[in-house]
């Protein structure tokens, strides 16, 4: 029984290995063919162009593409990202702290939004096409038509600026104190928690309604179950796979997508700072920023498709 999940398993890893790959070269294609000069961007428009030119040989742009791209690999798979050219930093150490940060305001965000979706969807399966499940529905699909950047300032209207419940401004810093960094993600992680929480509440609503089709849901409401239990003991434990899987997608999108909200509450994490080095155009920065997006969306996705596996008898034993 093993050896077919130990293969899907590998199968899965060895794919998100191959995607990786792919993704590295198309974030090294992508901003090698940005407009401008790296070095004369760094040295100002009244830079000689002598001092240009010893500064792109120092920093080794006249080397052909590929060697620059096997160059910058061989340092990622060594744990060296490089350093930044608008400060001299290593881009290692500097990341760090703010991917425990954008990481800590992932986790505050889901550990609301993944319960709230799961029982909302599954109260409005309970109550479908009744008073509650046309609120929720009504709710979630008013939530998905607002952008993240509008549900992070109207946050910050009503309870930064006109309530003056929680700060505008999300600053954290080490040794901080456990409530004090919580007042802090307060607003950021409602405004993610909102942006998700329709999403997944509605796919966790249109996999238990798939699974309560099936014959056997018929079979148990025959046997005179009460509509919570054919859901508890048959409809959520044949829906997990998909609705893992929803929720592994979501918390993807809380690590990945976190950029505008970080942007917006001048949060100190991986999306502030690559958008602070963007504008400075500092390469290996959003280099090494977009690859660890990347990969933790494809590890997270590795998960989801792992969870789906094991929890999924027919693709344990597929045909």
């Amino acid at each position: 029984m093993r050896s077919p999940i130990l293969k899907l398993v590998a199968q899965r890893v060895a794919l998100g290995i191959m995607l990786l790959f792919a993704v590295s070269v198309l974030i090294f294609v992508g901003t090698q063919i940005l407009p401008g000069d790296v070095a004369q961007s760094i040295l100002g428009q009244s830079a000689t162009p002598e001092a240009v030119a010893n500064l792109r040989e120092a920093l080794g742009l006249n080397d052909p593409a590929y060697i620059r791209y096997f160059r910058w690999l061989g340092g990622v798979l060594t744990g060296n990202l490089g350093t930044a050219l608008s400060s001299g930093q290593d881009i290692a150490s500097s990341i760090g702290p703010r991917l425990e940060n954008t990481l800590f305001l992932a986790f505050c965000a889901a550990v609301i939004a993944v319960p709230l979706a799961i029982l909302l969807g599954l109260l409005a399966v309970r109550y479908r096409n009744g008073p509650i499940d046309k609120l929720v529905s009504g709710l979630a699909l008013a939530s998905t038509s607002f952008p993240e950047f509008f549900v992070g300032y109207l946050l910050v209207y009503f309870f930064a600026v006109k309530w003056q419940v929680f700060p505008a401004i999300s600053t954290v810093h080490e040794g901080m104190p456990f409530l004090e960094r919580l007042q802090a993600v307060a607003l950021p992680a409602t405004a993610l928690t909102l942006v998700v929480l329709a999403h997944m509440m509605r796919m966790t609503r249109a996999a238990i309604l798939n699974v309560m089709q099936s014959a056997y849901i018929e079979t148990a409401e025959l046997k005179g179950l009460s509509p919570i239990q054919v859901i508890r003991r048959h409809a959520f434990p044949n829906a997990v796979a998909p609705v893992v899987n929803v929720v592994m997608l979501n918390l993807a999108y809380l690590i990945v997508g976190v950029v505008v909200i970080e942007v917006i509450f001048v949060y100190p994490g991986m999306g502030q700072y690559l958008v602070d080095h963007v504008a400075k155009r500092d390469v290996p920065v959003v280099q090494a920023v977009g690859l660890i997006f990347a990969a933790v969306y494809i590890t997270l996705n590795i998960i989801a498709d792992i969870a789906a596996i094991l929890a999924n008898p027919r693709l344990r034993h597929p045909r």
